[in-house]
């Protein structure tokens, strides 16, 4: 009996052994597992595809930081995980930019722009008033006493036509006139008859008579009693100064006609912008009347006076106006180019924005390479540069961001903040380099955005490192030039850093709509 305890014991101490042995070597080879990814070369020499190039490791662009030894998913974002392979490590390390395979700039879906001159304005805006032409006011009256007959316009506003007949009127003096043409039209006997039938002829004409009118008696051999007034042009009454039967003296003013197939639109500029402007520029005007039309002009003419009240100068639009649309009396809203300059550009998509510093990416030969810029003005999809690019270089305007985090991986970023804070003091950046700030990263949608306040709206992801679900809430922007590129309804990806008790956005980029 004594025999069968002492070999189950000993069974029981050799099962044990066994099972410590086998526990002990599984969790060596955990151990293994979670160190081998921090190890360079770590995926021995494993080969992608038909690429022929040696894999270091995978990784997700959005977290650049963690390595996998093999492809598949990221668990960080929705995207397949990008490899590294040995000669990008290499290049990128020599050349202080980063190199990136082919494959990986397609599924980047990186598209390029060009830096180049682009010409830059100054806006400015104004409220004017429409006004018609002077220049193209008519004045109708008669060269000789006489009465209103009969008035075809008989309304101000009234629209004429150029050649219609608006008034009639009787005139004995015109009267007498035909009847001596008349009288020398039925002569033969006299000598010289043409030198005056061509004189009493004209008579006629300078009292006011048509070739028409005067063909027609010639034609009849009897006078007219009553000779008519034509429109000078086309146009509306803008006076009217007469009635049917009322009695005219020579050179009276029946009506005033205005040409309004051309406008002036009038506005007053301050003091301070007359010298930014000059005749013929361009001009934008839009009218509350007629949303969303716009009228192009120039400045035809700025004057001369200062009004001492306002301390404005008036300045003059012409506007053509064969639609009728622009009425005299309406308000318009004045988008004025000032003075132009030609400066260096870039896409304005194509800048990163940190809050420390612009950056854009600037592609090579054989790779890419951040580069420090300096910008001024930002106007229809262009950034003025001022610093940092040369004209005719390529720079990364969709993809840029996940190449950013490519280059942070390769040190190439890391490096140019070195060289700009050279100046520090070397006990300041060795305390920066052993508490390096903390960057996390997600995804979300637009939902709206506040630029006043430098704040968006997004629907983002779960972010883990904060333990935050997928949930909508705002944030406040570093930089609001990096709101002008965005609009709601855009994937972004975006980069977030602690900022006193809250976490505030230090780059957002752009992904592409949502569908």
């Amino acid at each position: 009996m004594k025999r069968i305890h002492v070999v189950i014991l000993i069974a029981l101490l050799a099962l044990s052994a066994s099972a410590g042995w086998f526990i002990w070597q599984k969790s060596t080879r955990a151990h293994v597992a979670m160190v081998k990814p921090e190890q360079p070369n770590t995926a021995n020499n494993v080969v992608q595809d038909a690429s022929g190039k040696t894999v270091l490791f995978w990784y997700d662009p959005m977290v650049p930081t963690q390595k996998f030894e093999r492809p598949g998913k990221s668990p960080f974002m929705d995207m397949q995980l990008v490899p590294k392979y040995a000669d990008e490590s290499a290049g990128s390390a020599t050349g202080g930019g980063v190199s990136i395979s082919s494959q990986t700039i397609q599924n980047l879906g990186i598209r390029l722009g060009k830096v180049q001159m682009t010409r830059f304005g100054e806006k400015l805006s104004a409220i004017g008033r429409i006004e018609p032409d002077e220049r193209r006011f008519y004045d109708v009256q008669t060269r000789l006493p006489g009465f209103v007959e009969k008035l075809y316009a008989r309304a101000v506003g009234d629209p004429v036509r150029h050649g219609q007949k608006i008034a009639e009127i009787y005139a004995p003096e015109l009267l007498a006139a035909q009847h001596e043409y008349l009288a020398l039209l039925k002569l033969d006997q006299v000598s010289d008859l043409t030198a005056l039938r061509t004189a009493a002829r004209s008579r006629l004409q300078l009292l006011g008579m048509t070739e028409t009118e005067i063909a027609a008696i010639t034609r009849s051999g009897s006078a007219s009693t009553r000779f008519g007034i034509y429109a000078p042009a086309s146009g509306v009454l803008t006076s009217l100064g007469v009635r049917e039967g009322a009695q005219l003296m020579a050179g009276a003013s029946l009506m005033q006609i205005a040409d309004l197939s051309r406008v002036w639109l009038i506005a007053e500029i301050p003091e301070r912008d007359a010298t930014r402007l000059k005749p013929g520029i361009t001009a934008e005007v839009q009218l509350q009347s007629l949303p969303g039309k716009v009228f192009k002009g120039r400045v035809d003419y700025l004057y001369p006076l200062l009004d001492d009240a306002s301390r404005t100068v008036r300045m003059r639009i012409e506007l053509p106006n064969s639609s009728g649309q622009l009425r005299p009396g309406m308000y318009a809203e004045i988008s004025l180019e000032g003075k132009t300059r030609v400066a260096l550009s870039v896409p304005s998509e194509s800048i990163i924005a940190t809050g420390m510093r612009q950056v854009v990416i600037v592609k090579e030969t054989h790779g890419f390479r951040p580069a420090e810029i300096e910008t001024g003005e930002t106007r229809d999809g262009s950034t003025e540069i001022l610093k940092g690019l040369s004209v005719d270089e390529d720079v990364v305007v969709s993809g840029q961001f996940l190449i950013d985090s490519e280059a942070s991986l390769s040190g190439a970023l890391a490096r140019l903040s070195q060289q700009k804070s050279n100046e520090l003091d070397i006990s300041t950046m060795e305390q920066a380099q052993k508490t390096p700030e903390k960057i996390l990263k997600g995804r979300g949608k637009v939902i709206a955005i506040d630029e006043k306040s430098s704040e968006i709206t997004l629907a983002h992801e779960a972010i883990s490192a904060l333990g935050w679900p997928a949930m909508t809430m705002d944030f406040k922007v570093n930089s609001t030039s990096q709101l002008t590129q965005l609009k709601s309804g855009e994937l972004v990806a975006f980069e977030l850093k602690a900022q006193g008790e809250e976490y505030v956005i230090a780059r957002i980029q752009k992904q592409g709509a949502l569908p």
